[in-house]
């Protein structure tokens, strides 16, 4: 099973190495596969197995290929599952760009959609929340994801040191969120979301102040 400590420090990410196979092995590969339709069906078995039972030979058995047919499009186990993780990330709806502005309305309500959002995603796939524990998360959706974030707490009109607070205790809720997500209550989701937010709102309240 993959931990936040498997894959070590020493191995590049997909997203550093490149995303797309040499061309010698695109010109060579078994023909009925691609890396698109083995990221597909990663993301099914992990859905359904879960993580502890995924192995490259389960995922080729599936797709009826031997499992030495898989490394024609991907160096190792690792390199597929930050693809899984990824393309499961895009699932994830994203608040629109609000219109530019010093300090925007309706930023609760956008992060707090965006919050219930990746709770839903992380209770569809378990597997999503200890890979991103033990992978950089910086494939395109997941750097959409953070984007997205970004311009909520830039809509707060926080800065500094407090918007760094603000970014920290955000990303540490929906990160930490990921353990319970199936088990914890929805009203105490709801109500650790709304304190979270209430804190964010008072900081921005003081901002004169401060």
């Amino acid at each position: 099973m993959v931990t936040a400590a498997d894959p070590g420090n020493s191995r590049t990410s997909v997203w550093l190495a490149g995303h797309t196979a040499p061309a010698r092995r695109r010109s060579e590969a078994p023909s009925g596969l691609d890396r698109d339709r083995i990221t597909g069906a990663t993301v099914r078995l992990l859905d359904a197995e879960g993580l502890a039972r995924f192995s490259m030979r389960r995922l080729a058995a599936g797709l009826g290929v031997t499992a030495m047919s898989l490394y024609w499009y991907v160096d190792t186990k690792h390199d597929l599952l930050e693809l899984a993780l990824d393309r499961a990330l895009g699932e994830l709806p994203l608040p629109r760009p609000a219109p530019a502005g010093p300090v925007q309305e309706g930023w609760p309500g956008r992060l707090r959609s965006l919050a219930c959002g990746y709770r839903r995603l992380l209770a569809k796939h378990p597997w999503v929340a200890p890979l991103t524990a033990a992978y950089p998360n910086i494939g395109p959706h997941a750097r959409a994801f953070d984007s997205a974030l970004q311009r909520l707490l830039d809509a707060t009109g926080l800065a500094g040191a407090c918007r760094t607070g603000a970014h920290l205790a955000v990303s540490q809720f929906l990160h930490g969120c990921g353990g319970t997500a199936r088990r914890a209550p929805d009203g105490d989701f709801v109500l650790a979301l709304d304190v979270l937010i209430a804190g964010i709102e008072a900081k921005a309240a003081a901002r004169p102040g401060m």
